[in-house]
């Protein structure tokens, strides 16, 4: 089998931040890495279960929400992927991010879709863990830029 292109990066140079993980056709696919690969500390599952719902729902509640394809968790809990159509230019993804963890790390209230009947594992959740999350990576991503979305040479 072929290895997918995402294993093709090297995961030792990785840093936190935004890249364009891959263009295909009209999608675009941002990794938004928010923990350094095999760096020992990880996304906790009620942080990152949080956190999905609440980028999901401001994603989808944004002005761009009819390009927002796919907000969801990697396997390895060291971030996120944000598939988006090709539409949205780089600097609206780049921003749309960066509202996003701004609005993690203010919100107050009930996570949305966090109830038995909306959310299959809906007991596990951690919203002071996301929010610290967010404060974390929105000091990464400030003043990211385009020139920034590029990997590291693997």
């Amino acid at each position: 089998m072929q290895k997918i292109a995402s294993f093709t990066v090297d995961h030792d140079k990785l840093g936190k931040g935004m890249y364009t993980s891959r263009v295909d056709g009209d999608v675009i696919t941002y990794d938004i890495r928010m923990k350094i690969p095999n760096g020992g500390d990880y996304l906790n599952n009620g942080a990152l279960h949080t956190f999905e719902h609440l980028f999901a729902t401001y994603a989808r509640n944004s002005a761009l929400s009819d390009q927002v394809l796919y907000v969801g968790p990697m396997g390895c809990r060291t971030g996120f992927y944000l598939l988006v159509r090709d539409a949205v230019s780089q600097e609206e993804a780049i921003r749309l991010v960066q509202d996003t963890f701004r609005f993690v790390e203010g919100f107050e209230g009930e996570i949305p879709g966090s109830q038995r009947k909306e959310c299959g594992n809906y007991l596990e959740h951690d919203l002071p863990g996301a929010k610290e999350v967010a404060r974390d990576m929105s000091s990464v991503l400030a003043g990211w830029g385009p020139e920034n979305l590029k990997y590291q040479d693997s």
